[in-house]
């Protein structure tokens, strides 16, 4: 199935679900819609940031704090927590700790997310239609690259409130 099609759970303002609509839908009409974040650090407390593909349909080719996308029909925040961590970035059967909620809207993408995090050393497998790149870098290196390259701003948004900078 195409991700445009992919059927993902609509909610409202108060992440109260309302439907389910395909991605492209989704995409069209501007819903508000759920999605989880994972961020995964390595035991030194680096936190791996991914830059996406040309071919993603929302901030293509920008650098991501987080593994994760939207929740599909019919799913928990915590099972698509951990089907777009073993589908990103091929890990497995690792404890998720649940961060916050976060309702994210730049008129462009209104989400309910779910953030989470977990610690990982072990080898990676990159999706290649979704995963340009990614690397360990310590958190002052990457809000300093905040700066002068593109990051998806919803990402950049739980990042500094997870830091307390917002």
């Amino acid at each position: 199935m195409k991700s445009s099609e992919e059927i993902i759970t609509i909610v409202d303002e108060n992440n109260n679900e309302t439907g389910n609509a395909a991605r492209s839908e989704m995409r069209e009409k501007n819903l508000i819609h759920r999605a989880t974040y994972i961020l995964v650090f390595n035991s030194m407390g680096d936190l791996f940031v991914q830059k996406r593909t040309e071919t993603k349909d929302i901030y293509p080719g920008h650098y991501e704090i987080a593994a994760g996308g939207v929740v599909l029909a019919g799913e928990s925040y915590e099972i698509s927590a951990r089907r777009e961590l073993q589908e990103e970035l091929g890990i497995d059967g690792i404890q998720l700790t649940n961060l916050f909620d976060n309702f994210y809207d730049d008129g462009s993408n209104r989400v309910w997310g779910r953030i989470f995090s977990c610690v990982y050393d072990g080898p990676m497998e990159l999706q290649a239609e979704e995963v340009e790149s990614g690397e360990f870098m310590p958190l002052e290196a990457i809000l300093a690259m905040m700066n002068d390259k593109p990051f998806c701003p919803d990402g950049i948004d739980i990042l500094l409130k997870m830091l307390g900078k917002k």
